[in-house]
């Protein structure tokens, strides 16, 4: 199934951040060279997830891309090649 939401008609805040986060095997977030993977079997805090997920408007950072387990949020090219394989 391949679902795409128009950022600029739909946000998604704090809540679904969190929801598409907790049913997710693993978080991968890229910002800028930086990238941070979250094993959610570890159970990370609510605002570990958050400060990965969030841009500073509040809302989940473009793109997002959750692809089987893994949910990819931010842009790496590197990252984005080995997960999408």
């Amino acid at each position: 199934m391949k679902e795409v939401v128009d950022s600029r008609k739909s946000t998604l805040g704090r809540v679904e951040a969190l929801e598409l986060a907790r049913a997710a095997g693993q978080v991968i977030a890229a910002k800028g060279k930086k990238v941070v993977s979250l094993d959610m079997s570890r159970n990370p805090s609510d605002s570990a997830v958050l400060e990965v997920m969030l841009g500073p408007t509040g809302n989940l950072r473009a793109p997002t891309i959750r692809r089987g387990k893994t949910l990819l949020v931010g842009f790496h090219d590197e990252t984005y090649s080995a997960a999408l394989k």
